[in-house]
């Protein structure tokens, strides 16, 4: 029997449309496009495995994502900042 998640997520109808459009969108980047699913199948009642084999991602990603939109809504899927040093070169490779 599968574990519940303890991040039940429940989306109101505007955030569903919101990430629903987001979800189709094919020239969003697949990160953000991943993110909604998850979240929209976990608002559903999905548990996290069945969620990671449906998108082919690892059971922590999807325990992270969902927990991160329950505890900070929208904003929660957006990218932060990383750690690490800073790129030397710029991405064209000019200096």
């Amino acid at each position: 029997m599968p574990r519940r998640s303890p991040y039940q997520i429940v989306l109101s109808s505007e955030e569903r449309s919101r990430l629903e459009a987001l979800a189709r969108r094919y020239t969003a980047p697949y990160r953000d496009v991943v993110r909604a699913k998850i979240v929209l199948l976990a608002a559903t009642g999905w548990d996290n495995k069945a969620i990671a084999e449906r998108l082919g991602i690892p059971r922590r990603i999807v325990r992270k994502w969902r927990q991160r939109y329950l505890e900070e809504g929208p904003a929660g899927l957006e990218e932060r900042p990383r750690q690490g040093r800073p790129r030397r070169f710029s991405p064209t490779g000019s200096l």
